[in-house]
């Protein structure tokens, strides 16, 4: 395993011209829009042109619960589609693109890793193509237009004390969840109290990721409710005349990128939303792009499976009309030794029982993700500290589920490293197993569809929630939203709201603390426990690590 970091293996790769890539899945020269020599956008009117093509084969990557010692499911799914490619299927990827936010907080970089990675890395973790900044900008230019609303008169009677929109910068900055704007006057608006959420979890994010076309954004924009007016009417961003200007902003990032992997495989990197405060996947664009060109497209969603994949089953694909062929969750045995209740820096020795007990958490996410009718695999993603009874371990406890799990090294032999896995997906998606189908009927009320996810994915007794949020679920009820799905927004590391209860809890309660609406969206969150969709910065943030050497190059993004 070669002692380089994530950065050094990205900037000793050769990369191919973009048009090389293109031309991999058929994408003509003129349908790509590039953005320098190594990423590009792919034309709409080229999009436009294959949309009656048949779709190839859709595998999503997931995970078992994140722990502190790291799963690495984008790894993964980049390792997989190199490793599918190299077995003579061809296969694009489709990614979500990293927010700033957690590559200067937590993580430092979210491109894959080792000899698994999409490059350029850098620009990738860094502005890209600048997605993120026009959906910031989309955004902050609504927040912009209902407080200059209500300074020129208030023609639509907005009620100041109703205003739901807030606004977002694409960083963790806990200060900035509650403040009060517009002080310093007359002249600068009324002051009201309002915040900040992070971008990913913008509803404005969402709505890119869930558009199909240029004409679904800008109507999606238009039904985005911001407030409601004292007599508790709604108002929308098209009742304030933004949605064609929002829309201005956005036509460009809604084209998917194209960029390579360090073995020169098509990935699509479009989109960003979080799992755990949003819906936590890459864009239906991008997506439907990628089943048009290749036979396969491995995708994945954030998170654990209780969060990403449920998301992406009930939101991403009950709404895009995808139909998943088969899905492989990521596991290791450091996070599975967390689970068993060991230490993260006593997780370098062999223990079979810690491994034992953890194995419940992997457990739970395997008959999860069945519940929705598409076959599993596990990849357990190697380490060099993991020893072959551990590996043994994992292997006979999948065997008990029916379901195979092979040993992964693609972090040090890049697609080479996921051979099995990649047969095994193969035979899963062509043997026409997936049927398919979303954890709820549209016609189920809010509540219920709520109190569903709660019990059969989170194994919880019930939800609970004190009487204004009651009624605000009745209220988004009688509205006629009651056709949306939900989207929960819990902590990504227990089933339960309890970041500290590890394995797989039981006969819990899932608080509700409160609902917002996502008209342009098109879905329900439901926001549970003392989750923020405002991260703050860790302790020790890895931006501390991160700056320029003495050539320029940026060093310490991992």
């Amino acid at each position: 395993m070669s002692a380089n970091s994530d950065i050094d293996i990205a900037r000793a790769a050769t990369p191919l011209p973009i048009a090389e890539i293109g031309l991999k899945l058929g994408i003509p020269d003129d349908a790509i829009e590039p953005f320098g020599r190594t990423k590009a956008k792919i034309a709409g009117s080229f999009i436009d042109g294959i949309r009656d093509r048949p779709d190839g084969k859709l595998i999503l990557v997931t995970a078992m619960t994140p722990t502190p010692a790291g799963e690495g499911k984008t790894t993964t799914t980049v390792g997989l589609g190199d490793g599918l490619n190299r077995i003579g299927k061809k296969t694009a990827i489709c990614l979500r693109e990293p927010s700033l936010g957690p590559c200067f907080g937590m993580k430092g970089g979210a491109a894959g890793g080792g000899y698994a990675q999409v490059i350029p890395m850098e620009d990738i973790n860094l502005h890209f193509t600048g997605d993120f900044h026009a959906i910031s900008a989309a955004h902050n230019l609504l927040s912009a237009m209902i407080d200059n609303h209500i300074h020129w008169g208030n023609a639509l009677d907005l009620d100041a004390r109703r205003i739901t929109w807030r606004r977002v910068v694409d960083m963790n900055d806990r200060s900035l969840r509650d403040v009060v704007a517009s002080l310093g006057g007359i002249a600068n608006g009324f002051p009201r109290q309002t915040g900040y959420d992070i971008t990913v979890a913008s509803e404005i994010m969402a709505i890119l990721c869930l558009a199909t076309n240029l004409a679904d954004l800008e109507r999606r924009l238009g039904n985005i409710v911001v407030g409601s007016t004292r007599g508790r009417s709604p108002v929308t961003a098209r009742d304030l005349k933004a949605s064609g200007a929002m829309a201005v902003l956005l036509k460009d990032a809604l084209l998917p990128n194209l960029v390579q992997t360090l073995e020169n495989n098509p990935a699509f990197i479009h989109g960003g939303p979080f799992a755990n405060i949003a819906h936590g996947c890459n864009s239906v664009m991008a997506t439907k792009l990628a089943l048009k060109l290749a036979d396969f497209v491995v995708t994945e969603a954030g998170f654990g499976a209780d969060l990403g994949a449920e998301k992406f089953f009930d939101i991403k694909c009950r709404k895009a009309g995808l139909k998943p062929d088969a899905a492989v969750i990521v596991a290791t045995v450091r996070a599975l030794k967390m689970h068993g209740g060991v230490a993260k820096q006593d997780l370098g020795s062999e223990d079979l029982e810690a491994v034992k007990t953890g194995l419940a958490n992997l457990g739970r996410h395997i008959r999860n993700v069945s519940q929705f009718g598409v076959p599993v695999a596990v990849a357990i993603n190697g380490f060099s500290s993991d020893t072959p009874a551990e590996h043994a371990e994992i292997i006979a406890y999948c065997e008990d589920f029916g379901v195979t799990a092979h040993i992964c090294t693609h972090w040090a032999d890049g697609g080479a490293g996921t051979h099995d896995l990649a047969q095994t997906v193969v035979d899963m998606a062509e043997s026409g197993s997936s049927q398919f189908r979303p954890l709820y009927e549209d016609s189920l009320d809010l509540w219920e569809k709520t109190r569903q996810i709660a019990r059969q994915i989170y194994h919880a007794d019930d939800i609970i929630a004190d009487q204004r949020v009651r009624d605000q679920y009745r209220e988004f009820q009688e509205a006629g939203y009651g056709h949306f799905p939900i989207c929960m927004a819990k902590t990504q590391y227990s089933f339960s709201t309890d970041p500290n209860l590890k394995g797989a809890p039981s006969n819990h309660a899932v608080p509700i603390r409160e609902i917002r609406l996502a008209a342009g969206a098109e879905f329900i969150v439901a926001v549970c426990g003392d989750i923020m969709t405002m991260p703050g910065l860790p302790r020790v943030p890895a931006a501390e690590n991160i700056g320029l050497d003495s050539g320029g190059n940026i060093a310490g993004l991992f």
